[in-house]
């Protein structure tokens, strides 16, 4: 199929998680409506809420009973994160094109169009947040995720951590028959996409409330890519262990010989010695059994096969996507 053979673009579905966001949502609503407005098809604009503790939900709840209103309120019943959030939006798009976006309003609405634009001759169109407007920490923590993924995947796309995107409907479809627990939508995609792309968008300060990703959030997040991306790590444990067991043979042969030519006295200062040795085995074992808890722990979940999210209340939705929610 050539580039220009891709099918045309009828419907596009704005897909944006929202937890606790309040003092966003006026804002987001009315700047992603105008933005869908300038495109030449239909739409629709999907909130899903991720549990929420202020206003959030009755706000989206508002919008989607107002007359003539394209939006569309996903109430789930907790906090799932927020790639199950979006995943929860996947689940009741009816659009031939998705588009997901931060509520924060950092990636403003108004790049739309130009995702459309680009995604008539892709699968997956990614985003560069140029000029960005976050933190060093956040920064110097998003280029290290990214180029954990790179290295990992193979995958040649320069931020993944930007989730304004676009997402032809057969990828969509593709990860909502993916059965893991713990999903990181942009990788997901780019396994399944045959064309990506990717585009640079504009990045703003946040305006409103606080960042959700804390720096245990950050750790967290980079254990679940690592031990959902590749085995790879387990390999590495095997290689690591080799060398500390060839190290720890060589340094007995020489203690063995300092005691022998050095005499008892030296054995008895080195006492010190063997126990950081002593302490640095034991703590490699640590870390080996921790990572090896992550990949079990993951099997768990997958054996378990819960839901990855529970939808409580739709609307504004057409009957007819209904069905879709609540996917294993």
């Amino acid at each position: 199929m050539n580039l220009s053979d891709m099918p045309p673009i009828t419907k596009v579905s704005v897909v944006i998680p929202v937890f606790n966001e309040q003092e966003c949502l006026p804002e987001l609503i009315a700047r992603t409506t105008a933005a869908c407005k300038l495109l030449d098809c239909d739409y629709e604009i999907l909130l899903v809420d991720d549990g929420s503790s202020d206003r959030s939900a009755a706000l989206m709840t508002e919008a989607a009973e107002a007359p003539d209103s394209r939006v569309v309120a996903i109430i789930l019943n907790r906090n799932y994160g927020q790639h199950s959030a979006i995943m929860a939006g996947f689940g009741h798009v009816s659009g031939d094109l998705i588009i997901t976006l931060d509520a924060d309003l950092q990636n403003p609405p108004e790049e739309i169009p130009h995702l459309v634009d680009m995604a008539a001759k892709y699968d997956v169109v990614g985003t560069i947040r140029a000029n960005r407007r976050d933190s060093l920490f956040r920064k110097t923590a998003s280029r290290m995720i990214n180029l954990l993924i790179k290295r990992t995947t193979g995958k040649a796309m320069s931020d993944y951590g930007c989730m304004l995107r676009a997402y032809r409907r057969p990828i969509v479809e593709a990860m909502l028959n993916c059965h893991e627990r713990s999903t990181f939508i942009p990788i997901l995609a780019n396994t399944f996409a045959r064309r990506a792309t990717e585009i640079e968008v504009r990045h703003a300060e946040r305006e409103h409330g606080t960042s959700k990703y804390s720096f245990m959030k950050l750790i967290n997040l980079m254990y679940d890519l690592v031990t959902c991306l590749t085995t790879t790590p387990l390999r590495l444990l095997s290689v690591v262990g080799s060398f500390i067991a060839l190290g720890g043979f060589a340094l007995t042969i020489l203690l063995l010989a300092m005691r022998l030519f050095l005499g008892a006295t030296w054995a008895a200062e080195g006492v010190f010695t063997l126990f950081a040795i002593l302490f640095f085995f034991i703590g490699a074992q640590f870390v080996a059994m921790g990572l090896l808890g992550e990949y079990i722990g993951r099997i768990y979940n997958d054996v378990r096969a819960r839901p990855r999210y529970f939808v409580h209340t739709i609307v504004g939705q057409d009957p007819r996507f209904t069905a879709q929610g609540n996917k294993p």
